[in-house]
């Protein structure tokens, strides 16, 4: 088989393989590449060596068996033999569940979170979107610090368990879609400067040294993220990628390389014959991330709103530290103008960053489903400093008002992992760095970093103990008690409701009309002629909806519908879906 590297400023390379060495040619047609032919097959144990120095792995290794520090091994995709037909399953409608593998089980691998794929059909999910499966250091981590862009993390199960998971969520009619991070890499186990400048000091980023997009040499950096994105989806058969804050993705060429990604990956769903999609982490609030590129955007189908997520933890918890100050001063205006302008920040002032901040959304152009929204996720858990949930502080009327927000607002909802049942358990910051000076350098960053905001040291996890992992895992067995079984039933009941009311998956975001009692601390809105009435405050609520006959779809507590003089009673902490006729 053919092995090729790019390493432009080599004087010479060699392939170790199987034991074996040979010396690679340079490419004729190609500047910087080198290439070689060798016996292999798949398992085939491999690396290459630059300028007579150590042997290293394949910057486009599709497996790292041992680890980022091991050699590459040959996959041969050609040999999984997919037992599903899969046509796709489009972003518009979707309700998305982020799942970490190494803490939805156990046991920590895809193949035992396969096993537990029924549970979100039951709940009527359409997409599971798993954190970033790229090798990483040790054995248990979040996955943001991998490396090996083509590989899968051995601990994880490897290529095989991919395809295996992928084939069974597709059997169920689950849609999967994969975190992949392009802003930075490593740092442990991360060889590529030693193969070319895929680096560069023109730009830094809270990581070091950006990626290399826009200096000499770009071009092959370019090409090489756009290659490991178009092998997840075209190999492993995933439907889209979440692209990991591309806000750090410094770029100055007339041509974005986001712009350039999108371009390539609509291409491949034209040639594959299904959909694909591609949905940003972003904090700029910028909407030429997410406007078709024929009106002068980048063209990605979604991206995660924060703002959302801002505007409802505030009003829900009352905390005003940090960024939430921006939204703390009125939380349900807050979330009332996201729910009709999608960003809170679209060119306002904010404290937090002591400027002004985002760019209006122009609702004809862009689709509500187009932005995501949620309650909870793994970063707005996980970098809390013990990691708590918000059922470690809500009441579980306040936590169905937290759903109801979520699976009734005009964005595409996205769970996080346990949080529809309450999960018990926390989901806390850890690490398994082999680097002894790296993982004493990220325990103590991670103990000052809360130590400025008055947590003592001894209250903070230490990331690298595996008993934050463990902590850190679901305990499957909540889901029989109570309060987690009632949570369940109404996120399945909202979920249901989502995927039979057509006026709840609208793409207009401007058609959502909003009312709010900052004082009272309620909060009503209407699509179409879904009304939707939640009350947080822990007294009941005289809630006007208008005198017309409506019906009472789902309810957290039981409640009456409207009088003629169409008030709504509701309990406190509870919340209400309604039925206009």
């Amino acid at each position: 088989m053919q092995f090729e590297v790019w390493a432009p400023q080599a004087g010479r390379v060699t392939l170790q393989c199987d034991g074996a060495t040979r010396a690679l040619e340079r490419d004729p047609g190609r500047e910087g590449w080198w290439r070689t032919e060798a016996e292999a097959r798949d398992g085939s144990r491999y690396g290459f060596a630059v300028d007579d120095g150590p042997v290293l792995p394949d910057p486009r290794s599709r497996r790292q068996p041992d680890g980022p520090d091991g050699p590459s091994a040959v996959v041969d995709h050609g040999r999984y033999a997919w037992r599903t037909e899969w046509a796709g399953r489009p972003l518009p409608g979707a309700v998305l569940y982020e799942l970490h593998v190494g803490t939805y089980t156990r046991e920590g691998t895809l193949d035992a979170a396969a096993e537990r794929l029924g549970h979100l059909v039951e709940l009527g999910v359409t997409h599971v979107e798993l954190m970033p499966l790229c090798p990483f250091p040790g054995q248990h981590g979040w996955g943001y610090e991998g490396v090996s862009l083509w590989a899968v993390h051995e601990p994880y199960g490897g290529p095989k368990a991919l395809k295996r998971f992928v084939d069974r969520a597709h059997e169920l009619g689950l849609g999967v879609v994969l975190d992949v991070v392009h802003n930075h890499l490593g740092p442990s186990g991360n060889y590529l400067p030693a193969f070319g400048p895929y680096f560069t000091d023109t730009h830094h980023t809270p990581w070091g040294s950006a990626v290399n997009l826009d200096a000499p040499g770009s071009d092959e950096v370019r090409a090489y993220l756009l290659g490991s994105a178009l092998a997840w989806l075209r190999d492993y058969r995933i439907d889209g990628l979440r692209l990991d804050a591309v806000h750090a993705l410094a770029d100055t060429r007339a041509c974005h390389f986001l712009e350039e990604l999108s371009t390539a990956v609509d291409a491949l769903a034209d040639d594959l014959g299904r959909p694909l999609f591609l949905i940003a982490e972003s904090d700029l609030n910028d909407p030429r991330f997410i406007t078709p590129r024929t009106q002068g955007g980048f063209g990605l189908q979604a991206q995660w709103n924060d703002d959302f997520h801002h505007a409802l933890h505030t009003a829900l918890t009352g905390e005003s530290q940090g960024y939430y100050a921006d939204f703390a001063r009125a939380p349900l205006a807050a979330v009332a103008r996201t729910l009709t302008r999608g960003y809170f920040h679209d060119g306002t002032y904010s404290s937090f960053r002591g400027r002004h901040h985002g760019r209006p959304l122009d609702s004809t152009r862009v689709a509500a489903h187009r932005l995501l929204g949620y309650s909870q996720t793994h970063d707005q858990v996980g970098n809390r400093a013990q990691g708590d949930r918000l059922s470690a502080t809500l009441s579980p009327g306040l936590l169905a008002c937290a759903a109801t927000l979520t699976l009734t607002a005009p964005f595409t909802p996205m769970l996080f992992m346990g949080e529809e049942w309450a999960a018990g358990t926390p989901w806390q910051f850890f690490t398994d760095h082999t680097d002894p000076e790296l993982a004493e350098a990220v325990r103590r960053g991670r103990r000052r970093e809360f130590a400025a905001h008055g947590w003592a040291e001894e209250d903070v996890p230490d990331p690298q103990d595996p008993a934050t992992r463990d902590r850190s895992c679901l305990d499957w067995a909540e889901l029989a008690d109570e309060p987690h079984a009632r949570v369940l039933a109404w996120y399945r009941t909202l979920i249901a409701l989502r995927h039979e009311q057509a006026d709840l998956t609208d793409p207009d975001l401007a058609d959502t009309k909003v009312a709010y009692d900052e004082r009272e601390r309620w909060l009503a809105f209407r699509r179409g002629d879904v009304r939707v009435a939640v009350n947080l405050a822990k007294e009941p609520a005289a809630i006007p909806l208008g005198p017309r006959h409506a019906r009472v779809l789902a309810a957290w507590e039981p409640v009456e519908a409207p009088g003629a003089d169409g008030v709504l009673q509701v309990p406190g902490e509870s919340a209400v879906v309604l039925l206009q006729g």
